[in-house]
């Protein structure tokens, strides 16, 4: 539900009836902008990520499933060296609408075991729900847990190709940036990968710093 560059988009109107319980958030405010990275997918141009990211001296929040994370220790560990936030998307990436309480209970807790035995640390209390499916009770059960999920601003339909390459990623990012933006992209995207530079730089000279989005705070 975009609006014209620079303002801040509408939202669906659920989200006007979330509880204080019920912890979320999808915007945040001032001149600050929250790139989101999810990892539920392919692993792809993880180099290219992180070259892009260091040489802009940019810090994002990556959303890593477990099982891309059992499968590939090293790609966590480098996004932790850098100094990245990484927050919970649970084990194994299933919808969370089609599981039973048990079973959600256990997807986030397997993540939370494994970000510790290979991190050291316990992982900060910070979700997102797989494909972004949730449903009241399972966004309450979350928040029961601790979590504050985290929804976005911006997204694209990166999971296809994209048209015009990396012109359609920068041109989704830069058309859309607003106060607090939490900028939604996959890893599996080669085309975002590909544009990540310049979407860095372009938002940094129009004059937004990047952030955590630990410093967010769910609506009251």
């Amino acid at each position: 539900m975009k609006k014209k560059t620079g303002q801040v988009p509408d939202f669906p109107k659920e989200t006007k009836s979330f509880t204080a319980d019920q912890k979320a958030v999808w915007v945040g405010t001032g001149k600050k902008v929250y790139l989101t990275i999810d990892a539920g997918g392919p692993l792809i141009e993880v180099d290219l990520m992180l070259k892009s990211l260091k040489e802009n001296g940019v810090k994002a929040n990556f959303f890593i499933s477990g099982n891309n994370i059992k499968l590939n220790p090293d790609y966590l560990k480098r996004v932790v060296a850098d100094g990245h936030f990484v927050a919970n998307h649970t084990m194994t990436h299933k919808d969370f609408n089609e599981l039973s309480d048990d079973q959600i209970r256990k997807e986030i807790t397997d993540f939370e075991a494994l970000y510790k035995k290979l991190t050291g640390k316990e992982v900060e209390k910070y979700f997102r729900f797989p494909y972004g499916h949730y449903n009241m009770h399972n966004l309450s059960l979350v928040s029961s847990m601790g979590y504050t999920s985290v929804f976005w601003s911006t997204a694209m339909r990166d999971w296809e190709p994209r048209e015009n390459g990396a012109e359609d990623p920068y041109n989704d990012i830069m058309n859309n940036l607003h106060d607090g933006n939490i900028i939604l992209m996959h890893q599996g995207s080669l085309e975002n990968m590909q544009a990540l530079a310049r979407i860095c730089k372009e938002i940094k000279k129009r004059g937004y710093e990047f952030a955590l989005v630990n410093d967010l705070q769910p609506k009251k």
